[in-house]
């Protein structure tokens, strides 16, 4: 079986996207730094401690492992956070995977999996967003990412690097069966912190009930993690049967309202949510909807778990067995 790098593997969705992979017999090792994963979502023997900046350390173990592709999630991803710290996005996200490109020349590897994101669309015009869409991010964390698909167009035009590019929309959910779920820290993500506000009865804060959307409050596409991991599978097989560079979306094509998943928590939980209603966060656009057409066309993806009810509970279940 081919052999994959994952970077971020011991993060959400990399520990994630890890277990489907050896469910499916392929071989994987992880490169992650742990400043946000978790060592014990991997098993120990395939986990290698490493910086997306020590190049010759990544050479040496795509050279070492005999790698076939990578699929490299390493990233921060809190938008918030960016808008404050626009030089830790850059540097992490955009000059890290460049430092990863160039080990994965160094040691001939040419076929990436890249986690993109629905944020490099900005404030789309058009709902759901096909991939077509103009590409307009409105927060450093959405802008580091642009830069990536960019210079992966170069790499691809001037030295044969195949990269397919997932785009995206809100990761959400666990694999219980697994004991794997989110553990951010701090946690920046919607469902995890409106759970965690139903079993501490302590107030989450939602922010911004003013934008143009039916009820005030932010649509997004929640999609399981699950879901996501197997995209990413898709888009590995794809390379690695002699499939061209190419960009998708990744999303269920269904936007709810946080208020509306503030009902849907209410509904599993069978519990009230506390909340407070903050002011609009920076960099926050008011729709993300994604048009996944194309991926599921095109490499016959499609998501299991279908409402949003369902990807609720099985956050539900994590949090209450994991986060106590």
């Amino acid at each position: 079986m081919p052999k994959i790098l994952v970077t971020g593997g011991a993060g959400y969705i990399g520990s994630h996207t890890v277990h489907q992979l050896r469910a499916q017999d392929f071989e994987v090792i992880v490169a992650d730094d742990l400043s946000n994963g978790h060592a014990a979502s991997v098993p120990s023997e395939i986990l290698h401690v490493c910086s997306l900046f020590d190049r010759a350390q990544l050479t040496s173990l795509m050279q070492t492992e005999q790698v076939d592709a990578v699929i490299h999630f390493a990233a921060f991803i809190a938008v918030g956070e960016s808008t404050r710290e626009p030089e830790k996005y850059f540097h992490n996200n955009t000059a890290g995977s460049i430092s990863l490109f160039a080990a994965m020349a160094d040691a001939g590897v040419n076929k990436l999996v890249f986690s993109s994101t629905a944020a490099v669309y900005g404030n789309p015009t058009e709902i759901p967003i096909p991939e077509t869409a103009a590409i307009n991010a409105v927060n450093p964390y959405g802008e580091s990412k642009v830069m990536v698909e960019k210079v992966l167009d170069w790499l691809d035009a001037t030295r044969g690097l195949r990269a397919i590019r997932l785009r995206y929309f809100n990761a959400c959910g666990a694999n219980n069966a697994a004991g794997l779920g989110e553990r951010h820290d701090p946690e920046t993500h919607l469902i995890p912190l409106i759970l965690r506000a139903v079993r501490t009865g302590k107030p989450v804060t939602l922010f911004g009930d003013d934008y143009p959307t039916p009820d005030g409050t932010c649509v997004r596409d929640y999609v399981h993690v699950d879901d996501l991991a197997s995209a990413h599978i898709a888009a590995v097989n794809h390379l690695l049967n002699g499939g061209a560079s190419n960009v998708f979306n990744a999303g269920t094509g269904q936007g709810f309202s946080v208020k509306e998943v503030v009902t849907a928590v209410e509904k599993i939980t069978g519990q009230s949510v506390p909340y407070i209603m903050g002011p609009r966060r920076d960099g926050d656009p008011a729709q993300l909807v994604a048009d996944s057409s194309k991926l599921r066309q095109t490499l016959g993806w499609q998501p299991k778990f279908d409402t949003l009810e369902s990807i609720i509970e099985s956050a539900w279940v994590f949090e209450k067995q994991n986060l106590t």
